[in-house]
């Protein structure tokens, strides 16, 4: 595969497509992923089963004390049920970001868009420090760059399936070191290939703005870049408009996660209607092009088959919220079919 092979389309698992083909996407999911810290994956004691009785505290994430399960997607007929419930919703696709870090399973993707009918595409790179092979600390800027370039043009982690998307590349607060060079080979990767570029910030409201001020610095375009999670780290909005008035894509990825507790940092995370306003606020501002949304599901428990919202949600739920609350069927059509088009379009 070469970037003339790849320019005007779409990559996804099962080969490239037209983008005319992609439909209504969730640009930001997990389908076959393991979360845990890599310390703790040598535990075999995972917790309890997830019950009816338990899924809530489990979910709310405060209370339980081993819930190692919680953290696994790894069963593939599970995942393909899942996928074809959400395609029954009025799903089309789905970007799924399982990097370095986080056990990608590109076969598996195969296999579950080849038994849906739903298009899959793939991200490579790298996730967070924490996550990291300790060989990445002493890799070069070059030679990350060289993996993902070889991730999206010939296969990802050791098989002939290529990436459509780089990312989602991860980043702490504060940024290290590690993390900065791979993100420096996502933008030298992204503009050897025409790829776009998925950003998983810190936990820090002005994160988010320091990694699009550091791209454009690096002289990458800014519209090619998305930047992941904004539902958990920006709360304001003259904030989040001076991150969407930089031409960066911004991502509420969050959407069914409506407890107010948030385990990873001190936050009150905003429900779906939360996240709508904030959505609405960057559209006055014309930025309509600059949304994107997804559900991150990274857990069990927020699978249909465990008790939580499932990959439909968007679609049998916000959707109808959307409408409700004013939102035109142009707006969504945008969010929902050509923002994500545009995006993974190769350039």
């Amino acid at each position: 595969m070469t970037r003339e092979d790849l320019r005007g389309r779409v990559q996804t698992v099962l080969g490239p497509i037209e983008p005319a083909a992609l439909g209504r996407t969730l640009m930001h999911e997990h389908v076959l992923c393991d979360i845990r810290p890599p310390g703790t994956r040598a535990d075999n004691d995972l917790g309890p089963e997830i019950t009816l009785e338990n899924v809530w505290q489990l979910n709310y994430g405060h209370g339980v004390k081993r819930a190692g399960r919680k953290y696994m997607l790894d069963l593939e007929d599970i995942a393909t049920r899942e996928v074809r419930m959400m395609k029954h919703e009025g799903g089309e696709a789905i970007v799924e970001l399982t990097c370095g870090g986080l056990s990608p399973d590109p076969t598996g993707l195969q296999r579950i868009a080849a038994g849906t009918g739903v298009h899959l595409v793939m991200g490579c790179g790298h996730y967070v420090n924490e996550y990291q092979d300790p060989r990445n600390h002493g890799r070069t800027v070059e030679d990350f760059a060289d993996e993902m370039i070889g991730q999206i043009l010939e296969g990802a982690w050791g098989t002939d399936v290529r990436a459509g998307m780089i990312g989602e590349i991860g980043c702490t607060a504060p940024w290290t070191d590690t993390e900065k060079r791979v993100m420096r080979a996502a933008l030298i990767a992204a503009a050897e290939t025409g790829a776009a570029v998925n950003v998983h910030p810190g936990r820090d409201p002005d994160q988010p703005q320091e990694v699009a001020d550091f791209i454009e610095a690096a002289g990458h375009p800014t519209e090619r870049i998305v930047i992941s999670h904004i539902d958990r780290t920006i709360f304001d909005e003259p904030r989040l408009l001076k991150l969407a008035d930089l031409g960066v894509t911004v991502e509420f990825d969050l959407f069914g996660q409506e407890s107010s507790y948030y385990g990873l940092s001190d936050i009150d995370m905003p429900n779906d209607a939360t996240r709508l306003r904030l959505i609405r606020a960057l559209i006055a501002h014309g930025h309509l092009d600059r949304v994107v949304i997804s559900h991150d599901i990274c857990y069990r428990t927020r699978l249909a088959s465990f008790g939580g919202h499932g990959y439909g949600h968007i679609f049998r739920n916000v959707v109808p919220m959307m409408q409700r609350r004013g939102y035109s069927e142009d707006e969504i059509d945008a969010i929902l079919v050509r923002n994500p088009r545009r995006l993974l379009t190769f350039v």
